[in-house]
């Protein structure tokens, strides 16, 4: 409880009256500052009772949630109840997840924020050896990686997909104190991915939108009409919108050590992935969006691209935006300086500006 607090409060912007502070030096990421007026028609943008307006006024710079690492939990579906736990009648992988992660859980790191949430994507088919399984499919972002089978009949998968990849490497150092056998338990245990098959990189860009409606009515209208805004732009980039579940096959992870780990897909275009997720904080700020920018990713000119393995947030995006996020940020990686709330990077990093 004492840490947890320590960890609330450290995580609190500060903000110093009255004292002369340092010139701020420049964000270690190009931007633009602001999005490029469309040059296509774009969808309206949707209207809200009093009450449940868009907030314009508060500087949204540096307004996202302190987390280590996402998890999204396939769902195939578009919306939940407000809180996720109780899909299904509690009978879901991140009411799981969140039981060990969560706060009170066994693996509960106040240091080392685990984000559950819920996304449309659908999860992998069984594998073709075990058709009868029912599985769930997991995102771990930003360490870009897919769990394409979570077995809903062990939590043995469960702890795995947590000891083996999302507890933390190393310890905050405010964890110095604890006994021998406390700090073991909260460290990452890579002999755990041994027990979970198929896990591969992920080398598609990654569009995250709230739509979570059984939450806020906001983010329930803007989720669908920014994903649909995405899905018409991104071809028009010459960006291949991937849909359907992502296919997987054990002898895929050997194929890869063969082929070169972390090669990725070779495809005519860049490939994106667009889906709707629950609850990430900032309703007010509808819509809001997640880019996820795969670690391997390039420029159209063939070089690295200057926010490959960054997760990009965004507020009050409207329909206008999207034809110059896509330009601006998913083509030449640039932050839209107006639209940004915050991002994180490959080990974590929290970026503001």
């Amino acid at each position: 409880m004492i840490l947890q607090r320590v960890a609330q409060v450290c995580a609190r912007p500060i903000t110093l009256r009255g004292f002369a502070t340092k010139a701020k030096s420049p964000p270690s990421f190009p931007t633009t500052p602001t999005c490029p007026s469309p040059t296509c028609a774009c969808a309206p943008t949707p209207e809200f009772p009093e009450g449940f307006e868009i907030d314009h006024k508060t500087n949204i710079n540096g307004l996202i949630s302190n987390y280590a690492q996402h998890v999204l939990v396939c769902t195939g579906k578009d919306d939940w109840p407000s809180r996720i736990e109780d899909d299904n009648s509690g009978d879901n992988l991140a009411a799981d997840l969140r039981e060990l992660v969560g706060r009170g859980g066994q693996f509960n790191d106040p240091f080392h924020n685990i984000s559950v949430l819920n996304a449309s994507f659908p999860s992998s088919p069984a594998p073709k050896s075990r058709p009868e399984l029912q599985t769930t499919s997991a995102y771990l972002l930003p360490s870009f990686k897919y769990v394409p089978w979570l077995p809903r009949v062990s939590f043995d998968s469960v702890e795995a997909l947590v000891r083996g990849y999302l507890l933390p490497e190393k310890l905050h150092p405010l964890h110095d104190g604890l006994s021998p056998i406390h700090r073991d338990r909260l460290l990452r245990k890579p002999a755990y991915q041994n027990a979970l098959y198929g896990v591969k990189d992920v080398d598609e860009v990654v569009v995250l939108i709230c739509g979570h409606g059984g939450r806020d009515q906001r983010c329930g209208a803007y989720g669908p009409l920014l994903r649909g805004e995405f899905e018409k732009r991104l071809p028009e980039k010459g960006i291949e919108v991937v849909t359907g579940p992502v296919e997987v096959e054990v002898d895929e992870t050997v194929q890869a050590l063969e082929d070169g780990e972390g090669k990725k897909d070779e495809r005519a275009k860049t490939a994106a992935r667009i889906g709707l997720i629950s609850h990430i904080g900032g309703h007010k700020f509808a819509g809001n969006v997640i880019i996820y920018i795969p670690p391997n990713q390039t420029t159209k000119d063939g070089v690295r691209h200057p926010l490959a393995g960054h997760g990009i947030w965004y507020g009050r995006v409207e329909p206008r935006h999207i034809e110059g996020i896509v330009e601006e940020t998913i083509l030449q990686g640039k932050v839209v300086e107006e639209l940004f709330r915050g991002g994180i990077t490959q080990d974590g990093k929290i970026l503001r500006l």
